[in-house]
């Protein structure tokens, strides 16, 4: 269990159960549903005049997208204030595979019509099996990417 979980188990638990809640709540309350891939292009509607980002579902909605997206950041740092670890956490893979993973991912977003937080999260929550498709063609990718750049890299 610890070679999966080095920092434990526990924080992933709370964190689970916050973001679940979080989500429910927004919907029961005011029927929005909480996926992060919108709110990358409700925001670029603020900047960009292009059609695409003009639409009303990204005009209409990018302010209480804004403020989502700054719960999801302020509630990250208010835990690694007050429950994170006492040393910063890194990692090996060099900035430009992270740039390179970023953009793919987003590419990828935006091509699924919806993200791991919209499908896994809510779509998943509320039984759409189109989102059930969606998580399971997520992680797929993602295992075979990471096995793959795995082999890949441990070759050279």
């Amino acid at each position: 269990m610890d070679a999966l979980f080095p920092l434990g188990w526990a924080h992933y638990l709370v964190g689970g159960l916050c973001i679940g809640t979080g989500v429910a709540l927004l919907f029961v309350l005011t029927g929005h549903i909480g996926g992060m891939s919108t709110v990358f292009s409700s925001t670029w509607s603020f900047v960009s005049r292009r059609p695409f980002f003009q639409q009303a579902r990204f005009t209409g909605s990018r302010v209480w997208r804004l403020v989502y997206a700054a719960g999801l950041v302020l509630g990250a740092a208010l835990w690694w204030v007050w429950l994170g670890p006492a040393q910063p956490l890194s990692t090996g893979v060099s900035p430009g595979w992270l740039l390179l993973g970023g953009v793919l991912v987003g590419y990828g977003a935006r091509l699924s019509n919806g993200c791991t937080s919209g499908h896994g999260i809510c779509g998943l929550g509320s039984l759409q099996l189109p989102s059930l498709a969606a998580v399971l063609v997520f992680m797929a990718t993602g295992f075979a990417t990471a096995h793959g750049l795995r082999a890949l890299l441990g070759a050279m």
